[in-house]
């Protein structure tokens, strides 16, 4: 528009059609606070009625309990039997119905955050919020650290990998609030290395420090090798059993292995117990330079390696057997003659 030809009408013209936007506005934004309010009034009604509904239950299946200690016939027994069943049913349901709803945060999430709920409740949203983690997770710092490098590119190193232990174990409560099903051993496991990695930054340079120095190195080197060797490996199985229909959404990328990892075990596992291994020797060198050492940081580093590798190894083993025993149970189970078997959709066998 050429200026020569603005007016006063014209400006009112412009600000009598900007007026008319800013009513629509204005409706549309009680509009969005009404059901807002709405939103949040079933939000807390439903959690309200899952929670009673729970105690129900319960007091339930308390007195169906109670009952099977008395003498029962046939068809009280097959009453109870199927109110069992039904239980199940809704429990598993009740878990549905809580995906899409808020959830409390743990006692980790409450210290670091407050009371900020941080429950996603948006399908889209979660999953980006769990990619978002894959991406942090192979990104872990050890690229700064050289075998010829100074103490103050040590103590960058061991800062580092301080702060991303941490944004790690609060991210991961993050995903368990908002589903995910990663085991609470891996996020021990993470906390214990953000302990490791701080005494570790405050350890005094000296005899000790040097001669663990270069065997730290290559153990860090190699646990960067396993991460992102992990990342790829485990990426691909998820997607596969998602192609499937038969992952979890909200699984996720791990240090560690996995139950839907079963497939292609026999490549994975040699460098997880090589790396466990690796560890457990770590702690045996900590103990014998603690024992010449003045400064505690030895043996509590001595002490928290062993501990970490042990629990990897206990916790990597126990999931092979469950693995192995859900094979061997399935293989009977197809064995068995039609008339023997239990129905899937209400057995658990």
């Amino acid at each position: 528009m050429d200026p020569s030809d603005v007016t006063a009408q014209t400006c009112l013209d412009e600000w009598n059609d900007c007026e008319k936007e800013y009513m629509q506005l204005e409706t549309d934004h009680e509009q969005y606070k009404r059901k807002l309010d709405e939103m949040l009034a079933l939000q807390k009604k439903c959690l309200t009625g899952i929670a009673n509904q729970r105690k129900r239950l319960k007091k339930i299946l308390g007195h169906c309990k109670e009952a099977r200690i008395q003498n029962l016939d046939g068809e009280q027994k097959a009453i109870l039997k199927e109110l069992d069943i039904k239980a199940k049913n809704h429990k598993t349901h009740f878990r549905e119905m809580e995906e899409c709803l808020p959830h409390k945060n743990g006692i980790y999430l409450s210290i670091i955050l407050g009371q900020v709920n941080v429950s996603l409740l948006n399908k889209a949203d979660k999953f980006a919020y769990k990619e978002d983690y894959h991406h942090l997770y192979i990104t872990m710092p050890q690229q700064v650290y050289l075998i010829y490098g100074g103490r103050w590119l040590d103590a960058l190193h061991n800062f580092l990998l301080v702060w991303y232990y941490c944004t790690l174990t609060i991210r991961e409560n993050i995903l368990v609030v908002n589903g995910s099903r990663i085991k609470g051993w891996w996020v021990t496991h993470h906390f214990i290395s953000t302990v490791c990695a701080g005494i570790a930054l405050i350890w005094p340079d000296g005899y000790s420090y040097q001669s663990f120095r270069t065997q730290h190195v290559i153990f860090s080197l190699y646990l960067s090798m396993l991460y992102v060797l992990q990342y790829f490996y485990q990426k691909g199985s998820l997607y596969r059993l998602r192609a499937l229909g038969k992952g979890h959404e909200m699984d996720i990328t791990v240090e560690g292995f996995m139950s839907w990892m079963w497939k292609g075990i026999s490549f994975i596992l040699p460098f997880l117990f090589a790396g466990y291994c690796f560890q457990l020797y770590n702690s045996y060198v900590l103990y014998h330079l603690a024992l010449q050492s003045p400064h505690w940081q030895v043996f509590a580093l001595s002490f928290l390696h062993g501990f970490l590798g042990m629990g990897n190894i206990a916790t990597t083993l126990f999931v092979v057997q469950q693995k192995i025993k859900e094979q061997v149970a399935g293989l009977y189970k197809s064995r068995l003659p039609n008339k023997y078997r239990f129905n899937a959709r209400t057995k658990n066998l």
